[in-house]
């Protein structure tokens, strides 16, 4: 039975690689014909839609249409948008430490802010340090572009808190960050 369930994959892949983007009721008619029977062609076909390889636009009830997802089109989308926010949160960083020099804010609002800032990047380094475990991520441009601006976002935090003028500040920030994991730890 896996081997069938294998053969019948592999065809549906050949006949979509072959035509590109194609009708459900074509699809199912062209695997049929080589290898299977419609049921297991329909539930393989599921199967391979849940599984992110194939893509499945449905325009009627009687015009399904399916097609192969371009990895790399897909991945290269997903970086994009990751790289569009660790932009604009560096950008963010840049006036915040623009508007302090410039102006003063209050302790409690300087402490919140860089708090704020890096439970974000925390975040979205995370996110990256994921996706590093995937070769198709990891070979894109886009990665080690993202990977070089978290680090100059951490730059600038540091930087931030090196230059309060509380000597007690960088202290503060680490008893909050500690007592935000705290938090979190005792609402499970």
């Amino acid at each position: 039975m896996v081997t069938d369930s294998n053969i019948i994959r592999t065809e549906i892949l050949r006949v979509l690689n072959e035509s590109g983007k194609i009708r459900g009721n074509e699809l199912t008619s062209r695997v049929v014909k080589r290898v299977g029977n419609e049921k297991m062609v329909h539930r393989e076909i599921s199967l391979l839609v849940e599984s992110g390889e194939v893509e499945k636009k449905m325009y009627s009830k009687s015009h399904i249409e399916y097609g192969l997802i371009n990895i790399s089109e897909s991945v290269n989308n997903q970086l994009k948008s990751v790289h569009n926010e660790i932009e604009m949160i560096f950008e963010e960083i840049k006036e915040f430490k623009q508007i302090m020099q410039q102006d003063k804010m209050e302790f409690q609002e300087r402490l919140r802010t860089t708090i704020h800032f890096i439970h974000i990047v925390q975040s979205t380094d995370g996110v990256m340090k994921l996706l590093s475990n995937y070769p198709t991520f990891k070979k894109d441009k886009m990665f080690s572009q993202i990977i070089r601006k978290i680090s100059d976002c951490w730059e600038n935090i540091m930087e931030s808190i090196v230059h309060q003028p509380e000597e007690e500040f960088l202290n503060e920030v680490i008893a909050n960050l500690r007592i935000s994991q705290i938090g979190s730890q005792s609402v499970n």
